[in-house]
C-alpha cells in the first residue's frame, strides 16, 4: 500500500453532486454496507458528512488489490481512489444527498480492519442501550447520533457568538475549589500536597461568578462543566453542561430580556424555528394553582379548577371537613372522558394514590346520566355546580381530589400530565417557553426538622419580604405552620421551563454580607461553619458589592429538547448510566495501591448492617 499521503482523502462521503461528474476524487471511510453482485462490487462509505456509493469492477483490479476489496466487510476503513460518474437510469437513490452519483474506483485499500460489530449500525437501532453504551464509539457512528453531537455543537457555537455580541466575556472558572455542598454530593478529590484536605469539583461555578461580579466584570458568561453527586435520571447526569451567566446592576428584567434574545438566537440558528418573545410569566403560586406543578408543560390544556367553595357546604363530610380545616378541593376535565369504564378509572386511582392521594372522585358525564360514587353524598345541585365550574360538558370526565392545599395540586398535576400523553393531546411539534417567578424564599423540611432553601442560598428576598427575615427569627410558629414569617417570605428567583422541563434557574443575588448570613443562619449555618464554608463570599461580599442576577441554563437539556430526544444522555458524547457508570471505560474503578499511599488515603470496608 502507498504512503496514506497520496490517499488522503479530497472529498468528504457527503459533498458529491452531479457536478462533480468526471471529476478524480480519493475518499476515506468507514464501510457501512457492501454487496457481490458477481461482475461487480458494491460498497456503501461512510464518514460524518454523509455516504457515497462506491463502484469496483474486478477485471480492472489487480490480485492484490481485489483480495483486499473482496474481504473487505463493514466498519472497515478503506481509501478509495476513483472517479465521479453519474448512476445508470433507475438506480439513483433519492434519500441520499449523493443518490445521483457514484464512484467508480481505480484503487482500493484497507487502512483498517474491523472485528464484527456487536450491532449494526445503522439509523432506526432497537439495540439495548446498555451494550450502546459499551461501545458508544459505534453507537456514535450512527446518523442520528451525530446530528444529535452536530446540533450540540451549533448550539454551542450559537450561544458562544450572541453573548460575545452582547459584551459578555467569557471567564472560566476552576474546577478544582473548596467544598460547599448546598443540597447534592460534591465528588471530592483529594490533595497529594496537602496530605488530609481535599478539593471539590465544582456543582456550579455559582459563588465564583459571583465574585467576578464584585471584580468588576459586570457581564459574564461560561459554558461550564458541572459536577453532582446525585440520583440520576432522564434528564440528568452526574456530569453536565451549563450556559453559565452573571450580570452587574440589573433586575431580573434585565436577565429574562437576555435569555430571551439568546433563545430567539439559538432556535433560529440551529432549527430555523421562530421563538415569539416575551415568553410569559407566571409567579410560583400560580402555576400551582393552574397546573399543579412548578414547570408546567402548556403545550395543552386541562388546568386545575377549584371547586372548594362549591364543597364546603356539601352534604359529603370528606369534602366539607377537608375545606373546613384549610384544605382544598379541586379537579380536571378530561374532555371525551366520560366513555372511561371503571378499568380505566381504577388505574387513574391507582396513579392518583401513587402520587399521595387518598382516592379520587370523579363524575362521568354520559349522554343518558352522569355516573359518580359521590353523588349520592353531594346530590344533584352540588354536582352540576361543580361541572358548571369546571366546564365537564356531556362526554366529558371530572377528575376531583381533595386534600392539603400544594398536595391537592400537584395529585392533580401529575394525573394531567398522565393524561395528556396517554390520549395524545401534546402539540409536539411547539415549543412553549415561560418564566416562572417568585418563589417561596424558603421551606421546611417536616422529616428533618430544618429550614431549607427553596432554591438557592443566595437568592435574594423580595425588598418588601425582607422585615419577615427578622420577624422569623422571634417568631413562636412551628415550621410547618404556614403562616410562619419565614413560609411567607418570597425569594427573586426564576426559572426558565419549556415543554414541561425546567431548563434555566436563575436569582438576583444577595449582596450585602449580614443578610447572607442571615440567611445562612436560618438554615442551621452558624457563624464558625459559615467562615469556614463561606468565608472566602462573605469577606468579598463587605468590599463593595454590585447589585447582580445571573442565570445557569441546562445545555444537555436545551439540546435534547431541540432535537426532540427523551433523554439527554442522546445529545452527549459519552454520558454515564443511572448508576453513575461508564460502561465503555469502567469507571469509576479502582486505583492502584501504590497511589492510595502516595495520596495518603486507606480504603474502609464497612460491614452490612445487621
Amino acid at each position: 500500500m502507498p504512503p496514506f499521503e497520496s490517499l488522503k482523502r479530497t472529498h468528504t462521503c457527503g459533498c458529491l453532486r452531479p457536478n462533480d461528474i468526471s471529476t478524480p476524487v480519493r475518499l476515506n471511510g468507514w464501510v457501512a454496507g457492501y454487496r457481490n453482485l458477481g461482475g461487480l462490487m458494491f460498497f456503501d462509505l461512510r464518514d460524518r458528512y454523509g455516504l457515497t456509493q462506491v463502484v469496483v469492477n474486478p477485471e480492472s483490479f489487480d490480485k492484490t488489490m481485489l483480495a483486499d476489496a473482496e474481504r473487505t466487510r463493514s466498519e472497515f476503513v478503506v481509501a478509495v481512489v476513483g472517479t465521479v460518474q453519474q448512476r445508470p437510469e433507475g438506480t439513483t437513490n433519492p434519500r441520499l444527498a449523493t443518490g445521483e452519483i457514484e464512484v467508480v474506483a481505480e484503487e482500493f485499500y484497507i487502512l483498517s480492519e474491523s472485528r464484527t460489530p456487536p450491532f449494526e449500525i445503522e439509523d432506526n437501532s432497537s439495540v439495548n442501550e446498555m451494550l450502546r453504551l459499551e461501545y458508544r464509539y459505534l453507537d456514535l457512528r450512527r446518523t442520528p447520533m451525530q446530528e444529535a453531537i452536530r446540533m450540540r455543537h451549533r448550539a454551542t457555537m450559537a450561544v458562544r457568538n450572541y453573548f460575545d455580541k452582547e459584551g459578555f466575556y467569557e471567564i472560566e472558572t476552576p474546577l478544582l475549589m473548596r467544598s460547599t455542598p448546598e443540597g447534592a454530593r460534591d465528588y471530592v478529590v483529594p490533595s497529594r500536597v496537602s496530605k488530609g484536605r481535599f478539593y471539590a469539583l465544582p456543582q456550579s461555578p455559582q459563588l465564583l461568578k459571583q465574585i467576578l461580579m464584585i471584580s468588576g466584570f459586570d457581564k459574564y458568561f461560561q459554558i461550564a462543566r458541572c459536577l453532582r453527586d446525585e440520583d440520576l435520571r432522564a434528564d440528568r447526569q452526574p456530569e453536565h453542561t451549563q450556559i453559565d451567566v452573571e450580570m452587574s446592576y440589573v433586575t431580573p428584567d434585565d436577565v429574562f430580556a437576555v435569555i430571551e434574545g439568546m433563545q430567539k438566537v439559538l432556535f433560529k440558528s440551529v432549527l430555523d424555528v421562530d421563538i415569539e418573545t416575551p415568553f410569559p410569566r407566571y409567579s410560583f403560586d400560580e402555576v400551582m394553582n393552574r397546573w399543579g406543578i412548578d414547570k408546567p408543560d402548556l403545550r395543552f390544556g386541562m388546568e386545575i379548577v377549584d371547586l372548594s367553595e362549591i364543597a364546603r357546604g356539601c352534604a359529603f363530610k370528606v369534602f366539607a371537613d377537608n375545606v373546613t380545616s384549610g384544605g382544598v378541593v379541586k379537579g380536571i376535565v378530561l374532555k371525551g372522558g366520560g366513555s372511561y369504564s371503571r378499568k380505566q378509572v381504577d388505574e387513574l386511582t391507582e396513579l392518583a394514590k401513587k402520587h399521595g392521594a387518598g382516592g379520587l372522585a370523579y363524575v362521568l358525564r354520559t349522554a343518558d346520566q352522569d355516573k359518580s360514587p359521590i353523588l349520592k353524598f353531594i346530590g344533584e345541585e352540588i354536582k352540576d355546580q361543580m361541572c358548571q365550574r369546571a366546564g365537564a360538558e356531556t362526554g366529558d370526565a371530572l377528575f376531583i381530589v381533595s386534600d392539603k392545599r400544594l398536595r391537592t395540586e400537584s395529585i392533580l398535576g401529575q394525573l394531567r400530565l398522565h393524561l395528556g400523553r396517554q390520549h395524545d393531546l401534546i402539540d409536539r411539534k411547539a415549543f412553549r417557553f415561560l418564566w416562572v417567578t417568585d418563589f417561596p424564599l424558603l421551606d421546611y423540611n417536616e422529616d428533618e426538622q430544618r429550614w431549607e432553601a427553596m432554591h438557592n442560598i443566595v437568592s435574594h428576598p423580595h425588598e418588601a419580604d425582607l422585615p419577615l427575615i427578622d420577624e422569623g427569627f422571634e417568631s413562636s410558629l412551628s415550621g410547618t405552620d404556614l403562616t410562619h414569617p419565614w413560609r411567607r417570605a418570597k425569594a427573586m428567583q426564576y426559572d426558565l421551563v419549556v415543554n414541561g422541563w425546567e431548563v434555566a434557574s436563575g436569582g438576583q443575588r444577595i449582596n450585602r454580607s449580614e443578610l447572607q448570613k442571615k440567611i445562612l443562619a436560618i438554615l442551621g449555618i452558624d457563624s464558625e461553619r459559615a467562615e469556614r464554608m463561606f468565608g472566602f463570599l462573605l469577606r468579598a461580599l463587605e468590599f463593595g458589592a454590585p447589585p447582580h442576577a445571573g442565570i445557569a441554563l441546562g445545555l444537555d437539556r436545551l439540546v435534547a429538547l431541540m432535537g426532540r430526544r427523551d433523554s439527554i444522555r442522546d445529545v452527549i458524547a459519552f454520558p454515564k448510566t443511572a448508576n453513575a457508570a461508564s460502561l465503555m471505560d469502567g469507571s469509576p474503578s479502582e486505583i492502584e495501591p501504590s497511589q492510595l499511599e502516595e495520596l495518603g488515603l486507606k480504603i474502609v470496608t464497612k460491614e452490612p448492617a445487621p
